[in-house]
């Protein structure tokens, strides 16, 4: 399967999770509203910037099969990415303005008893978005996509969102009415926490970062090639979900251009076949003995 199609493929996980965070928001709102729950009402707003960043990530995915052209040499994959970080600033956004108004509600003593449907609605969600979870998870891994890795990893955290809103719930039925808001007040952080990990990660990609752990298993991978003497440079970055990477190698200096240009094709199927890196420009150098 190319980059292309598995693109196509993971376009499937983020229309679940649109469907799934529409449903769930729309009942959770509405319920909240009925039942009086400060929890299930975050939990709701929540859902709702869920269903922004998968539009997003759905629009980013579509934006990056388009193949390259005159303007985009290497593609539009990058179109993934930046669509996660205009979904990160949608979501800190929503979540300050959750965190401001449980604040409010606690200092204002605005807690009351919420109804046992907001509790249950909330553990039925909870159910409904690990599964999500699990779907999205199994298909990022069959596609490749840390984009949809990374949705599902927000499916599980949501999940988790709606079970402590259950918990602040269940808590004000034995009286403890400041529970409700200040569970509320944890799912505005969790909110805005989720926000910044996506912003964190979406700018490193665009500035071409690349974990350095990464770079030494790169290193190490083509240092195995037999007729690799040694390895000068390696550089790597991100282009939405692709690796590119740049390498110097020293070689043999009595070898022919032919046999160096069979080594370097050697090494960059061994990249593709071992790290499934697609694309990598490999540089080649006579050895020479390093002066003491």
């Amino acid at each position: 399967m190319n980059e292309y199609a598995k693109l196509k493929k993971g376009e499937r996980g983020a229309w679940v999770s649109i469907i799934a965070y529409l449903v769930l928001a729309t009942t959770k709102l509405i319920i909240a509203s009925a039942g009086n729950s400060e929890a299930l009402r975050a939990d709701g707003l929540n859902n709702t910037t869920d269903v922004i960043a998968s539009v997003a990530v759905l629009i980013g995915l579509k934006i990056s099969r388009k193949p390259p052209d005159e303007d985009h040499h290497y593609g539009h994959f990058r179109a993934e990415t930046i669509a996660s970080l205009i979904a990160a600033f949608i979501m800190m956004t929503v979540g300050i303005e959750v965190i401001i108004g449980t604040v409010q509600d606690i200092i204002q003593q605005k807690a009351s008893e919420p109804s046992m449907l907001t509790a249950w609605t909330a553990l039925a969600a909870a159910l409904i978005m690990y599964g999500v979870y699990r779907y999205n998870l199994n298909l990022s891994k069959k596609v490749d996509s840390n984009a949809l890795y990374a949705a599902a990893q927000d499916n599980r955290s949501d999940a988790l969102v709606s079970v402590g809103a259950s918990i602040g719930i269940f808590g004000s039925q034995f009286g403890v009415f400041w529970l409700d808001p200040l569970a509320g007040l944890i799912v505005g952080l969790i909110i805005c926490k989720t926000a910044w990990d996506i912003f964190v990660d979406a700018t490193h990609s665009l500035t071409d970062g690349y974990d350095e752990e990464g770079i030494e298993h790169i290193r190490e991978s083509i240092s195995d090639h037999p007729d690799v003497w040694a390895v000068k440079d390696v550089k790597a970055r991100m282009q939405g979900n692709k690796t590119l990477v740049e390498a110097t190698i020293h070689v043999n200096p009595d070898i022919t251009v032919q046999e160096g240009h069979d080594i370097t094709d050697e090494v960059e199927e061994r990249l593709e076949k071992e790290k499934n890196i697609g694309y990598a420009h490999i540089h080649i150098e006579p050895y020479e003995e390093e002066k003491t």
